[in-house]
């Protein structure tokens, strides 16, 4: 197993040396408004990395190339909702200073089931100690929550792991939080997506492709391929035995499935 650098608050080496999967291309995976981006290509060559869009996230799992995904959205949800989220929700938090705000308390699953706002807050104060309604912004992403969801089993978190980009970007930034956001009052801020990019380039991505993939922008935002960039970089640790989890000992929710931010 790959040595880790320790952290302030303590990430340890995942329990997998490595990915079980034979496949010799990693992925990248965001949701995005036409569904979901993905940047895939060979491990260890993020120079060769391609854009794609998939409407749905089973057609990723009939990829045998693909060794490890990684995907940004949570992967295991409670039974009841805590403050601050899931521990994995509030470790990533304590890393990204001023980023902080980029992570979402994932609330029960019985509110994440919910497709209606009023219903979810509604189930989400009743299953959360202390009671607590859900973001309006958490809820928009309820539907690839339960997509990626209704997917998921314990062994395939062998080869498919939730990851935050932020907390990428903080561990390329030589584990320190970035000093400028990616978006301004909901808006794609320049100077904080040019700082990705540059980061993203420092770990062999082509600046051709981080400034144009071809995709149009009411397909797939341009922080979502970086987002998507910043997951490829997580699967190919993932796939080399590398990667580092947080929290180092992760619970687990009532069907399994280990409730972890992986980068």
């Amino acid at each position: 197993m790959a040595q880790c650098a320790t952290s302030q608050v303590g990430t340890g080496c995942m329990n997998i040396a490595q990915t079980s999967r034979h496949g010799d291309r990693v992925a990248g995976v965001d949701g995005c408004p036409a569904g979901w981006i993905v940047v895939s290509y060979p491990l260890d060559r993020p120079d060769q990395a391609t854009c794609g869009i998939y409407f749905t996230f089973k057609d990723l799992l009939d990829d045998d190339s693909l060794a490890a995904i990684a995907v940004d959205i949570p992967v295991g949800l409670p039974e009841m909702g805590e403050y601050g989220g899931r521990a994995a929700d509030r470790a990533a938090r304590s890393l990204l200073g001023e980023r902080r705000s980029s992570v979402f308390s994932v609330p029960a699953r019985a509110a994440v089931a919910c497709t209606d706002y009023r219903i979810a807050c509604e189930t989400a104060l009743a299953n959360s100690d202390p009671p607590r309604k859900v973001s309006k912004q958490a809820f928009n992403l309820f539907p690839k929550i339960r997509e990626l969801d209704a997917l998921m089993t314990p062994d395939r978190q062998d080869w498919i792991v939730e990851c935050h980009p932020e907390v990428v970007f903080w561990a390329i930034n030589g584990r320190t939080p970035l000093d400028e956001p990616k978006k301004v009052k909901s808006r794609s801020y320049e100077p904080g997506l040019a700082l990705r990019r540059r980061l993203l380039v420092t770990q062999g991505f082509d600046p051709g492709f981080l400034e144009d993939t071809g995709v149009p922008s009411r397909v797939a935002a341009s922080d979502d391929l970086l987002d998507a960039c910043a997951a490829a970089w997580t699967a190919g640790r993932v796939a080399k035995g590398a990667a580092e989890r947080l929290p180092e000992t992760p619970p687990t929710d009532a069907r399994g499935l280990s409730m972890e931010i992986v980068f």
